[in-house]
């Protein structure tokens, strides 16, 4: 994908200018980027290996937990290396990828979101017809549709963002490639206007996820309120909970970027917002989700149990047979030799 300008790299914006600080980030970014990878990584191992959990709705969350493995291993592992390696510099093709998978990532994921909203819509208000609706290949056609639509619409960006040319420098006022960020650079009016306006189409079609996800949990809400025992209340709420907060989380955070007023910008602000629609949301979704979840909670249990038991297990193995090897080699030497005067 080429470009009409000669920009061979983009500098990002650092978050520290000292070396202390940058070290600092560091090592912040890869606690953080460690216990994502954890919680999701133990999210999906438990759905996997758990036969109880095979359901529609540990089916999109196994989904949900992959969506925000790529998307978190999409931005700080390359911010983490500039702040280990005091550089700010991202190739033209890194900053083409980042885009891309970023904006193919975050897509697919409110996508999937407002499919598990159905999901608990039709679980909750008609329990009758929950099999029919969301049988596994209903299941699996929507977690493909979310994520081909996903792809579709950041391809669809991606190459009309990077043909611009670009005449305004090469720095980005973000610490990772974002689409409004590069189009600042642009020295075309029309192709900023003709991005800007598909950016303004996406948004419409994310506007019509986000009513879809609320009127199904008003739904859901009214059904739950005529529930008459307050135990079958809680348990329709522990399994809806979780993903109204993960909803929240993202829905927050993504407009929180978008509604900052121009006159208190600054780069330090530019930078917590990001960081906060890109890194919390897949680093915190776990943690929601092992929480508010009972069964989640069991499951993940018993994993991490049978982890411990079988390293145990395997520790005493390894003792034993160990203890064996030297027994044996003991006695199966030969008996050393007397060495007698002859006279």
């Amino acid at each position: 994908m080429s470009n009409g300008s000669s920009i061979t790299h983009f500098l990002l914006l650092a978050f520290a200018d000292t070396r202390e600080l940058q070290l600092l980030h560091f090592c912040l970014f890869l606690g953080i980027y460690l216990a994502a990878l954890l919680g999701n990584g133990l999210i999906i191992t438990a759905v996997a290996c758990d036969h109880r959990l095979h359901t529609p709705m540990y089916f999109f969350l196994l989904n949900l937990a992959l969506l925000d493995l790529g998307c978190i291993s999409t931005t700080l592992p390359k911010a983490m290396a500039n702040s280990l390696w005091d550089t700010r510099a991202i190739s033209f093709s890194g900053c083409v990828s980042q885009v891309f998978f970023f904006a193919f990532l975050i897509s697919a994921e409110f996508y999937l979101l407002t499919v598990m909203a159905y999901d608990r819509y039709v679980a909750i208000c008609k329990p009758l017809h929950y099999g029919s609706l969301l049988g596994s290949r209903a299941c699996v056609h929507m977690a493909a549709a979310a994520w081909g639509s996903g792809f579709l619409n950041a391809l669809l960006h991606t190459d009309n963002t990077f043909p611009i040319p670009l005449c305004q420098g090469n720095g980005l006022d973000q610490f990772f490639c974002e689409i409004p960020q590069i189009l600042k650079l642009s020295c075309s009016q029309s192709d900023y206007l003709r991005e800007a306006g598909l950016l303004v189409v996406s948004a419409f079609g994310f506007l019509g996820c986000f009513v879809f996800i609320v009127v199904s949990y008003v739904q859901i809400f009214r059904a739950v309120m005529r529930v008459s025992s307050q135990q079958g209340r809680q348990k329709a709420f522990s399994t809806c909970l979780p993903h109204l907060d993960v909803v929240s989380l993202f829905i927050t955070t993504g407009v929180s970027s978008n509604l900052k007023p121009p006159s208190v910008s600054s780069s330090f602000l530019n930078l917590v917002v990001s960081f906060l629609y890109s890194v919390v949301p897949p680093a915190v979704n776990p943690l929601i989700y092992s929480m508010r979840n009972q069964e989640l909670k069991d499951a993940l249990r018993k994993l991490i149990q049978h982890f411990f038991i079988s390293h145990r297990l395997c520790t005493f193995l390894c003792k034993g047979f160990t203890a064996s090897l030297v027994t044996s080699i003991n006695y199966s030497s030969p008996p050393p030799k007397l060495f007698t005067s002859h006279l």
